[in-house]
């Protein structure tokens, strides 16, 4: 079963890899404009496109401004324009870490629950957060706002001069621009809900 999960998410990687590759090639930008444009390591973005390295999110979002696409353009092949968009619970998109990552890959698993819709404003995810030490918080920032929901557990928000216990039932919104981290509290992980706005 666990090997079944893995290939599952290396095939997700591959998917997200080769259609930031496709877009890159679209768009005819190089490895090197790529890395001027958002800001990631030439080295970072051959994994990626490789499908060796799993973005968070905030990665995903820095590669779909730069591509003037939204985020729904890496987890379905085609999406609509219509005005209501439903997603059903099957066609969920869970991505989630390899079971060895990386240092400064982020440590959580997110699934996307809308994919249809490909102009959109908002980015909402399932978002679960396993148990971690301070010291392995990665801090991320991109453009935008955000907002949390906490469902299960107890989650921590940190920015440079913030911090912040959030409890089942509590929500944080914030601009998404200050560097920030979340880590999981207690003995279990945590799940929230988090709707990211995608400022373009």
């Amino acid at each position: 079963m666990a090997g079944n999960q893995d290939n599952s998410v290396a095939m997700e990687a591959l998917r997200i890899g080769s259609k930031a590759r496709e877009l890159r090639e679209k768009r005819r930008f190089t490895l090197h404009d790529m890395t001027a444009k958002t800001g990631l390591s030439k080295d970072l973005l051959v994994q990626i496109e490789n499908g060796e390295f799993i973005p968070p999110i905030a990665t995903l979002m820095k590669l779909a401004n730069t591509f003037g696409v939204s985020m729904t353009y890496f987890f379905k092949d085609e999406a609509g324009t219509e005005k209501i968009a439903v997603t059903r619970a099957h066609e969920h998109v869970r991505i989630k870490r390899r079971p060895h990552h990386r240092e400064g890959e982020v440590n959580y698993v997110y699934e996307a629950l809308e994919i249809r819709k490909a102009n959109k404003h908002m980015e909402p995810f399932l978002v679960e957060f396993p148990v971690q030490d301070t010291s392995e918080m990665v801090f991320v920032s991109h453009q935008g706002e955000e907002f949390l929901h906490l469902l299960e557990g107890q989650l921590e928000f940190r920015s440079v001069d913030h911090l912040e216990v959030l409890n089942p039932g509590d929500s944080i919104y914030f601009e998404s621009d200050l560097s920030h981290s979340f880590r999981c509290l207690g003995e279990k992980s945590a799940k929230a809900i988090v709707v990211v706005w995608n400022k373009k």
